[in-house]
């Protein structure tokens, strides 16, 4: 059986036929010439042609490249600056202060009572120690039934930092907690 391209020379044998690389080039007749169709090329075609200068990196640049861009770095940064400046007034913390030692109070419901987590942090070496009264009690709404006041005391020491837990016999959507020691007394507000 014989191939279907048999009878076709598809390789020139003859070495004699074959033309030297230059001959071959000059006997080669271009008719694509990307000069002579880039004269009549809009601006937009003939400036993807010009040699790009390649860019430096630049943090700024992308961010502030056009209007858009600009307005939302700005306002980026002013509510950075706004956090900033709220933080350090003191508009986020919750703690609070008595004699000395800083209070932070969080709370979490569990079946019906509420588990109290009463962090103690002392500023400074003169920072209260001594026992402190502390009295709960849920926030009622005039027509409702009254709540008992709890009622627990702690023992502040000389210890830089302390955590006492207590559960509160109640389960509201907040509560008022009272802390009082021989001078001063503190009354916060939390959700648990």
């Amino acid at each position: 059986m014989e191939r279907p391209n048999a009878k076709y020379n598809l390789s020139n044998l003859d070495d004699k036929n074959h033309l030297d690389k230059k001959e071959n080039e000059e006997k080669l007749h271009f008719y694509y010439n990307r000069e002579r169709r880039l004269e009549n090329a809009p601006d937009s075609v003939k400036n993807l042609y010009k040699e790009q200068k390649k860019n430096q990196f630049s943090l700024l640049g992308p961010l502030l490249a056009d209007k858009p861009r600009r307005m939302l770095f700005i306002l980026i940064i002013v509510m950075c600056a706004g956090i900033l400046v709220l933080s350090i007034t003191g508009y986020f913390d919750t703690s609070y202060t008595l004699e000395g030692n800083r209070i932070d109070v969080t709370a979490a419901g569990f079946e019906g009572t509420t588990i109290v987590v009463l962090k103690k942090t002392a500023k400074n070496t003169g920072a209260y120690s001594g026992s402190v009264d502390i009295a709960v009690t849920p926030i009622v709404k005039s027509g409702e039934d009254q709540y008992p006041v709890f009622t627990h005391r702690v023992f502040f020491t000389y210890e830089t930092e302390e955590i006492y837990r207590f559960v509160v016999p109640f389960d509201a959507e907040e509560l008022v907690m009272l802390l009082q020691n021989e001078k001063n007394t503190l009354q916060m507000r939390f959700k648990p």
